[in-house]
């Protein structure tokens, strides 16, 4: 078991509900960054078979397993999908040198509708500024469920977030992030090490629960990322639901958004008089 002060916070945890993705820069330490990033650029990394117990994946002495492995991530982990996750695939994301088109806007795989969730690493072995493209990830795009690339045809979103970053960053992901590789403008091929894991555990709160009560809560689950219009209520209730299943209060609720919804008269007891 992961030690308790490694593992996410209430208030990280609503930020993931909230936005669809965490965050944690220059995690790696850079000695592990460039053993991983010759594993990488070599493609010595083995793909293992879908459904693998992710304890058994490289082991010693690869990097890449190293770095999942670190105590700090294995508490991302633990505290998103619980201890033991399954190993669904990983990808070498590869962006060659002045590549000058960015891949379409897409979700990956999204064919079901389940409240358990897959989580995907994104691990960034070297320096990725700017103009060597990055990752771009949409907040909050999680919940809007899409076939692919239904969304390919767009171009660019307000609060859309390039993965303008430091060697060592990690950001992980809901499964149903809406997200696409950008242009690379350097002379130096980019690389983006991803990797996709199942539950096998109800996902109910397996992270450090001592802040539950924060009351702050609420306000990180409001967050408006504006992109949506109108449609920021469709976003509470779906955030709702969600926060419901990850923690087992069925009495949660934002701004009455869904306790609306689930008054039906009809249902109710006849008071006699």
């Amino acid at each position: 078991m992961v030690d308790r002060d490694l593992l996410l916070t209430t208030k990280q945890m609503a930020s993931f509900v909230a936005n669809g993705y965490l965050r944690f820069d220059e995690l790696v330490p850079q000695d592990l960054n460039e053993a991983a990033i010759e594993e990488i650029s070599n493609r010595k990394i083995p793909r293992e078979e879908a459904g693998t117990s992710s304890e058994e994946i490289w082991p010693d002495p690869s990097a890449v397993g190293r770095v999942f492995r670190l105590p700090e991530i294995q508490g991302i982990i633990q505290s998103l999908v619980g201890p033991n996750p399954l190993y669904d695939h990983h990808a070498v994301h590869t962006v060659n040198a002045t590549h000058d088109v960015g891949q379409i806007w897409h979700a990956d795989a999204i064919i079901d509708l389940r409240m358990h969730f897959d989580i995907q690493f994104f691990y960034f072995s070297h320096d990725t500024p700017r103009e060597m493209g990055g990752t771009m990830i949409l907040p909050g795009s999680q919940f809007r469920r899409i076939s692919e690339s239904d969304i390919s045809r767009y171009q660019n979103f307000m609060g859309q977030i390039a993965m303008d970053c430091k060697a060592g960053t990690v950001v992980v992901v809901h499964h149903g992030i809406w997200h696409c590789a950008q242009p690379n403008k350097t002379d130096r091929t980019r690389y983006m090490f991803k990797l996709r894991l199942n539950p096998t555990v109800r996902q109910l709160r397996l992270w450090n629960t001592d802040d539950i009560d924060d009351p702050t809560i609420p306000g990180i689950l409001s967050t408006n990322h504006k992109w949506y219009g109108n449609e920021d209520r469709l976003e509470m209730v779906n955030r709702i639901k969600f926060w419901r299943f990850l923690t087992g209060d069925d009495d949660f609720d934002l701004h009455y958004w869904l306790g609306r919804l689930e008054n039906q008269p009809e249902t109710a007891p006849v008071l006699s008089e």
